[in-house]
């Protein structure tokens, strides 16, 4: 088996590295659009801290001629959790730039509209929004300058904007009372309203097309700024029917957490997969010091079952250099991302394997795969293969790609048809035992192997529907600054489950998997168990036959059945009445 997908193995992996060089750069985001026809683009989700800096360039965003009075622009909206964008959600059939920001009352927004004409970038902010502090480029914001140079600089042209909630005693003047760009000083502070200002957008004219840039930057100074940013951009020509306007321009995000390039959320993740990779090391080398001092037969799925063990743990150790690289660079190091990637294929496809072995019963039971379960084989690995890559390519995309949605639903599917396709060896198990168990005669053995495998059944349905269910609901409700926990929760998840696999299908005599030898025994009528009954001279060389297969009754009345040889039953009988001369 191990020849026929060395082949598929060999082009996924192949696969992967040429996708890592044209991969997109983790926090530092380039995303090239493309003859794109998509209403809105998801162009980066990121937790901040205060001291966060979201620093975004829209550059080369090529506009039709006689198509200026179209409305083109980006939203910026906070929450506190990876859940469904509210606005998004009451928003699939209008354009949300459309509508005046007061009236959203979702949670915080601001939008940038880009008008055409005047060139400019109208900036407003929906109500809810307490703080936020805008800077037309990145030299402006205080965490990336000197302190001296911040103060200095507070009140020049290079912050738009920063607004603060007034008590209610105090008046907040309205954005009609502003000319665009205008700022309101009171009480020494620098504050004006979120409305009517403006960024200015760069015009370049080449060939029949008009190319438009601007750029902006978004400091994190309080905690009460902090929260899960989603940075949309809008193109609402697509939202008319029957239209279609073909978007082209390039995007530059990077973001950054006083010094880190994880989101708040990711921060503990290279420490988390740190750990899990040295707790499954050490329970692999437990696994191999237990199959080294064991004194019962020893199967190849054993063997395979600590191959797994390891390849998981080198999986965790590349994926944990690779988040520290991108915490420290905002990029990854091409070598270790395809280690990890290559260690992570591999593991999902002996992952696969050992449970469909497991459940057929592989050297457990039976030696010799039946052709249902090859058929099982060959369509279970390449969408095991599949699912990796499309995992792969995942994470190795914006989340603006065209592409990247296609590929996550291919991945979701392809995902859950593998966790079905797993069961069914396990379930042709149950129903095998099932029917051997009133036919054979060997109804208690077979009950013990049938009670096993029923609880295997469900350590798998508890595994899936724990790792692809539950971790996804509790993404999905926790603050985002605790996002980290549902990988926690998945990791540890499957070190439980290799845990209790391990333990029940380990290397002990007693267990009924371990039988074989016996049942052979049981299966031929001329051996059987053989016993010193003693060690007198009168019995000498006389053995204790015990036939398995006599009735119990024979048992019960202490009756010995004796099977020797023709010159051993001569010999006792000659004995026997030699020994009767003397009377």
């Amino acid at each position: 088996m191990s020849r026929r997908w060395t082949g598929p193995l060999r082009s996924a992996a192949a696969l992967i590295v040429a996708l890592l060089v044209s991969a997109a750069v983790a926090r530092r985001h380039h995303l090239e659009v493309r003859d794109d026809f998509r209403r809105y683009i998801l162009l980066s989700t990121f937790g901040f801290y205060a001291g966060g800096v979201l620093d975004v360039r829209v550059s080369h965003f090529r506009v039709d001629p006689g198509t200026e009075e179209n409305m083109f622009g980006l939203s910026l909206d906070k929450t506190m959790s990876d859940s469904m964008n509210p606005y998004l959600d009451s928003h699939q059939d209008k354009c949300i730039l459309t509508e005046p920001v007061a009236v959203q009352s979702n949670g915080p927004i601001v939008f940038f509209k880009m008008d055409l004409k005047q060139n400019v970038v109208h900036v407003s902010c929906s109500k809810d929004w307490q703080n936020i502090h805008l800077y037309k480029d990145r030299s402006g914001v205080p965490a990336l300058r000197s302190k001296r140079q911040s103060f200095a600089e507070a009140s020049d042209s290079k912050m738009v904007y920063m607004q603060r909630r007034r008590r209610s005693a105090y008046h907040v003047p309205e954005s009609d009372d502003f000319a665009p760009g205008a700022a309101a000083i009171d009480g020494g502070s620098a504050a004006t309203v979120c409305s009517k200002l403006t960024l200015p957008l760069e015009v370049k004219a080449d060939d029949m097309f008009k190319y438009y840039s601007f750029n902006f930057a978004i400091y994190v100074a309080t905690k009460q700024e902090e929260g899960l940013y989603n940075l949309y951009f809008h193109s609402c020509p697509n939202y008319a029917p029957n239209s279609l306007y073909e978007l082209n321009f390039n995007v530059d995000i990077e973001e950054k957490n006083s010094g880190n390039y994880l989101s708040a959320g990711e921060m503990p993740l290279p420490a988390l997969y740190f750990m899990m990779s040295v707790l499954f090391f050490l329970s692999g080398l437990f696994w191999v010091f237990i199959l080294r001092k064991s004194k019962h037969p020893l199967f190849k799925i054993h063997y395979l079952m600590g191959v797994l063990v390891f390849l998981k743990s080198l999986s965790l150790m590349f994926h944990a250099i690779n988040f520290h690289f991108i915490e420290v660079q905002g990029e990854h190091v091409e070598a270790w991302a395809i280690l990890y990637y290559i260690t992570h294929l591999l593991k999902g496809a002996v992952l696969i394997i050992t449970i469909v072995l497991i459940g057929t019963g592989w050297t457990f039971i039976k030696h010799i795969l039946a052709d249902k379960d090859k058929k099982l084989f060959m369509i279970v690995i390449p969408l095991q293969v599949l699912a990796n890559v499309a995992e792969i390519i995942i994470a190795e995309s914006d989340e603006g790609d065209k592409e990247y949605g296609t590929w996550r639903n291919i991945f979701m599917l392809v995902d859950l048809l593998c966790c079905g396709a797993i069961l069914f060896p396990v379930v042709w198990s149950i129903r095998h035992l099932q029917e051997a168990a009133g036919t054979d005669g060997k109804a208690a053995i077979n009950l013990r192997k049938l009670k096993l495998f029923r609880q295997f059944y469900i350590m798998i349905v508890c595994y899936i529907y724990f790792t692809r269910i539950i971790v996804i609901l509790l993404k999905i409700t926790v603050a985002f600054q605790y996002a980290w926990l549902d990988e926690m929760f998945k990791e540890m998840a499957t070190y439980v489950f290799f845990v209790l696999t391990g333990y029940k299908f380990r290397p002990v005599s007693q267990h009924p998997y371990f039988s074989l030898h016996g049942e052979d025994l049981d299966d031929d009528d001329d051996d059987g168990e053989v016993e010193i009954l003693t060690q007198s001279g009168l019995s000498e060389g006389i053995s204790k036959i015990t036939n398995r297969s006599q009735p119990s009754a024979n048992a019960a009345s202490g009756t010995t059945m004796v099977e020797s040889h023709e010159e051993e039953r001569e010999n006792l009988i000659s004995k026997r009445e030699s020994s009767h001369e003397y009377d």
